[in-house]
């Protein structure tokens, strides 16, 4: 069986203990999650949850057949990558001084990154983009010192007119 990655919007009712319950689905069976973003919808009440787990295809299924099942869970849509964006976002705390801080502020602006934070020590750096793309600037900015990193999970929408719809 071959494991590959699978990302999940789930769109839930926005109440509490309905994270823990999904997450423990993919407990229960093994599988790490890989990331995991959630937040408000176009609609009150519901919440969007983006899913990133790697699975061998036959037990993802099974997780998606567990998860309609729970009374919270109003629809799951698996995201194709070449049909829908997906973006993380991460901030980045970068050693600068003086004589590096210059440099430092052209790699991040190649990357369409911005500097939000300035001290005389480290600069804070905010990128968006695909994990790949946070990658690359997380390599570039390894050599200059980076202090601390916060990252999101992915952030997932199908291209064009048509999203999640609320029917089960």
């Amino acid at each position: 069986m071959t494991i590959t990655t699978h990302t999940l919007s789930v769109l839930v009712e926005d109440k509490p203990g309905v994270l823990a319950r999904v997450a423990s689905l993919f407990s229960r069976r093994g599988f790490n999650i890989q990331s995991l973003a959630v937040g408000a919808t176009e609609q009150k009440h519901l919440s969007r949850m983006t899913i990133v787990v790697a699975v061998e295809d036959f037990p993802l299924e099974q997780i998606t057949k567990q998860l309609n099942k729970l009374i919270n869970v109003i629809k799951i849509v698996e995201q194709d990558e070449d049909n829908s964006v997906s973006r993380e976002l991460a901030l980045i705390k970068v050693r600068a001084d003086a004589a590096t801080r210059g440099q430092i502020i052209e790699a991040v602006n190649l990357f369409r990154a911005k500097v939000v934070d300035v001290s005389a020590e480290s600069l804070v750096v905010e990128a968006t983009g695909t994990h790949g793309k946070l990658t690359a600037l997380l390599n570039l900015l390894e050599p200059y010192g980076i202090r601390e990193i916060a990252q999101s999970g992915m952030v997932t929408l199908a291209r064009g007119p048509r999203g999640i719809v609320t029917a089960k």
